[in-house]
């Protein structure tokens, strides 16, 4: 009888009861317990929740999960705020977990670095002298000039010094470099990855990170009498909200005055550049037709992914985990062709629109919800396709099998 491997796994960021980063820490390690007995290592400021969430919701599943909480002393934290710091706090906590795993005196075959990072900020767990995995990795490809126009100089110089950081671990990191040697295998969410890191072929996987739970559970899709654009996301530059604000004006400019009648934007987030788009919306006299909802109970944003159309989302991100939401709904797509969203889904279940001048970018995206729009057939083809790529490619099922097989190679 030959018996699986053991986990170590370290995610800084694990919470069930919320979304994005959490909510894949907390998934990731429910799905390694599927196949495999796991240590988890997280921050103590986790603990309540995770307590919490097992006692509400039993699972047999548990059984393999055996969480520990490490932080650093005060002393090393008190200046971190919220977001404010969670980098540079994120790179001494991984220095850290090193000593404190060696001190527990755990027994495990394979260490796991799960989540929180990127391709420029290095994992130490190579030096507990276990097969590595690393990953999700993702890579943020620099946002084009153009995109940033309506935003101030302070954003764009903020954006490209942090560009001249990546730069520096990349370039410079021994760390970094021993990061990648050391790792037995680099799960890269993008193709940005593997390209930046110069990865062989055999060292990595290329696969989405982001997932969703199916809210939905509908084998076939309906065209809805309505057409409804949904975006969720926080007001920042990264998310592009400009785009989905400018590019909806226009298509309601291609449309009758009765057809307009029958559509509708809602943003859902709120953001440092909230009244920047306010101000849009009102320039381009949208009020009737765009409709900003502050963020709401996720249940309550499932019932609107439901009743929604087309998921817009012109993101610069090299992730979005919005979008295996929508697609679980059955929402075509419409995104930009870059290393984020623009590699998770197909021409079959959505546009991609390069990166390109801005009025053009803004052509083709209103272009594609047009299609949506007319083209009954083509929506209910796309519809369906979206459904159908969430179920073969953006359940956390999925996820799951990955890293079982990731395991396996190992």
């Amino acid at each position: 009888m030959i018996t699986k491997q053991t986990i170590l796994a370290t995610c800084y960021a694990v919470n069930p009861y919320k979304g994005s980063e959490d909510a894949m820490g907390w998934n990731f390690v429910y799905q390694i317990a599927r196949f495999r007995k796991v240590f988890v290592i997280t921050r103590e400021n986790n603990k309540s929740h995770i307590e919490n969430y097992m006692k509400e919701n039993p699972d047999p599943v548990y059984q393999n999960m055996n969480f520990l909480y490490f932080d650093l002393p005060y002393w090393m934290r008190f200046w971190k705020n919220g977001s404010r710091g969670a980098l540079l706090y994120y790179y001494l906590w991984q220095r850290g977990i090193v000593l404190f795993i060696k001190k527990q005196k755990l027994n495990f075959d394979i260490a796991h670095n799960v989540n929180f990072h990127n391709d420029w900020t290095p994992s130490f767990l190579w030096k507990l002298k276990k097969p590595l995995v690393w990953g999700p990795v993702g890579h943020h490809p620099l946002i084009p000039k153009q995109y940033l126009k309506d935003y101030s100089q302070k954003y764009l110089l903020k954006d490209r010094l942090t560009w001249m950081v990546k730069n520096f671990f990349w370039k410079v990191s021994p760390s970094l470099k021993k990061t990648v040697q050391n790792s037995q295998h680099i799960w890269c969410m993008n193709s940005g990855v593997p390209n930046k890191l110069k990865l062989k072929k055999e060292r990595y996987s290329l696969y989405p990170s982001v997932a969703s739970e199916d809210f939905c559970g509908k084998d076939e899709m309906t065209v809805k009498s309505d057409f409804t654009v949904i975006s969720v996301g926080r007001f920042v530059p990264l998310k592009g909200f400009d785009l989905t604000i400018r590019s909806f004006a226009r298509f309601i400019a291609l449309l009758s005055k009765e057809n307009q009648k029958k559509c509708k934007l809602i943003l859902v987030g709120t953001g440092e550049q909230k009244k920047l788009y306010q101000s849009l919306i009102k320039r381009y006299r949208m009020q009737n037709f765009i409709e900003i909802i502050e963020w709401i109970d996720r249940r309550e944003l499932m019932k609107l992914y439901e009743k929604s159309s087309v998921f817009l989302f012109p993101s610069h991100e090299g992730a979005g985990m919005v979008v295996p939401e929508a697609l679980s709904f059955g929402l075509p797509i419409v995104c930009l062709q870059n290393e984020g969203p623009g590699e998770f889904i197909t021409e079959k279940c959505g546009f991609t629109v390069p990166q390109q001048e801005y009025n053009r970018t803004l052509t083709g995206l209103s272009s594609a919800l047009f299609r949506l729009f007319s083209e009954k057939n083509l929506y209910k083809e796309m519809s369906n396709a979206a459904r159908n790529h969430y179920l073969e490619r953006f359940s956390w099922e999925k996820r799951g099998e990955h890293l079982n097989e990731i395991y396996n190679k190992l």
